[in-house]
């Protein structure tokens, strides 16, 4: 009986390489990311909340406010009120919807690069901070148009460009803050807390302090964020204010946001 004896190196060579998948494009990843912010119930109303109370506050200033003295900064004072509490919250679902519905096995399986699924969630959590601004520019504007016409006096647009581009950036400096702390504390309950503390506990603690200490007086801008940020929606900044900001600004959003990267790269998916 003859036992036929295959050539291993011929075997090999008749089997056609094996192709590498390409690499998903980042393009795709933003567009998924930006998808599951809007998939679930909570996050399309929380997305649909952005609209509703711009129209909200919009309609209490004409109805409420003193029609003959409002201008378009009256809207904008009034629609950035609740954008300044719905904003951040947006900031901290992005990253810690990942934990709390947990699907960041799944998504860390289809991307195992990390920081392009963190990086993708930090670039739209920009661009809806930024396109909601405009969304309420726009509702505001309105607002000052339907005022005009009720009044019969001419609209008054006293806010420049320079101001509006200020008022975008405490919105987005507050949005990356709940970012930063979603990303370091990965819970959202946690998250939502610790932003509030940081953003309305921490400034009258800090206002306490200030009244007893002259030296925090003197120097609370550089270490309190919300001494520096809340100045961007009223008033034009100084040189030092400036600094004032990008330091507060890295110790308490570029630091945890570095911290919550590392621990993300480090720990182990569930």
């Amino acid at each position: 009986m003859s036992t036929l004896t295959l050539d291993p190196t011929v075997a090999t060579q008749a089997r056609p390489p094996r192709a590498e998948p390409a690499p998903i494009p980042f393009r795709r990843v933003l567009l998924v990311e930006l998808r599951k912010m809007f998939d679930t119930r909570s996050g399309f109303w929380l997305m649909a909340s952005i609209v509703v109370a711009s129209v909200i506050a919009t309609a209490l200033t004409v109805l409420l406010g003193d029609r003959e003295t409002l201008s378009f900064d009256s809207f904008a004072a009034a629609v950035g009120s609740p954008m300044s509490i719905v904003l951040p919250i947006i900031g901290v679902l992005a990253v810690t919807s990942e934990w709390s519905q947990r699907t960041a096995l799944t998504t860390f399986t289809l991307v195992p690069s990390r920081p392009r699924v963190i990086g993708a969630k930090a670039v739209n959590v920009l661009a809806i901070g930024a396109l909601s601004m405009l969304v309420a520019l726009a509702i505001g504007a309105l607002g000052n148009l339907v005022t005009a016409a009720i009044t019969g006096n001419e609209a008054v647009w006293d806010i420049t460009a320079g101001t509006f581009s200020q008022i975008v950036l405490a919105n987005e400096l507050g949005m990356m803050l709940g970012f930063a702390l979603g990303l370091l504390l990965r819970s959202s309950p946690a998250a939502v807390v610790g932003y509030f503390v940081v953003n309305l506990v921490l400034p009258g603690l800090s206002s306490a302090l200030a009244s007893s200490q002259q030296w925090w007086a003197e120097n609370a801008g550089w270490f309190d964020l919300n001494a520096t940020r809340f100045l961007l929606f009223d008033s034009t900044l100084t040189t030092q204010e400036w600094t004032q900001l990008a330091i507060t600004s890295g110790l308490w959003i570029v630091l945890p946001l570095a911290i919550g990267l590392r621990l993300v790269l480090r720990s182990e998916v569930k």
